[in-house]
């Protein structure tokens, strides 16, 4: 958790508080995720212009409750979708059109070969975080990095993709 400057205001609070905003998440059902939770904290406080508030720990712990909220609304996004895939996948009427498969295919093809150019530790990142479910901590367990370099290859992963998925859109 570099900010790049000395940390202020609000920075000092959650810095000071830390281990208590992990235990707040813990307590709400965040599990292993509190750790990614208040690392998005972080990453959040640090990079809004640092105006005063009034009461700093209630600030950090609705956002910290906001952001398990938000996760588990994306959770539960995904898994309607992974439903509806499913349901549409085992439905034998809905057969996509060969030039629509072509196409998905290439474009699955350029979206690897993209995350491929980003190098390998990268791209596992990635695959872990996004494909797997796996914390950002663990990865950086797991590959003996840091959590600023998984933190840092996941915004290289998703800056690429998001240049990708805009050209697509273009064309």
């Amino acid at each position: 958790m570099d900010s790049g400057a000395d940390p202020g205001g609000l920075q000092q609070v959650f810095l000071a508080n830390r281990s208590r905003l992990l235990r707040f998440l813990a307590a709400r059902g965040a599990g292993d995720a509190a750790e990614d939770l208040v690392q998005s904290l972080w990453e959040r406080i640090a990079s809004t212009p640092g105006e005063p508030i009034a009461e700093p720990m209630s600030y950090l712990f609705r956002a910290a409750e906001n952001l398990m909220r938000d996760r588990h609304r994306a959770g539960a996004a995904r898994g309607r979708r992974e439903e509806a895939w499913h349901d549409a996948a085992n439905d034998a009427s809905v057969v996509p059109g060969a030039e629509r498969v072509l196409l998905s295919r290439e474009r699955l093809r350029i979206a690897q070969d993209t995350l491929a150019q980003l190098g390998p530790r990268a791209e596992t990142i990635f695959r872990r975080y996004r494909l797997d479910g796996v914390g950002q901590a663990a990865i950086a367990r797991e590959l003996g990095v840091s959590l600023s370099t998984v933190e840092k290859d996941l915004q290289r992963a998703y800056r690429a993709l998001h240049a990708l998925k805009e050209r697509f859109d273009a064309e």
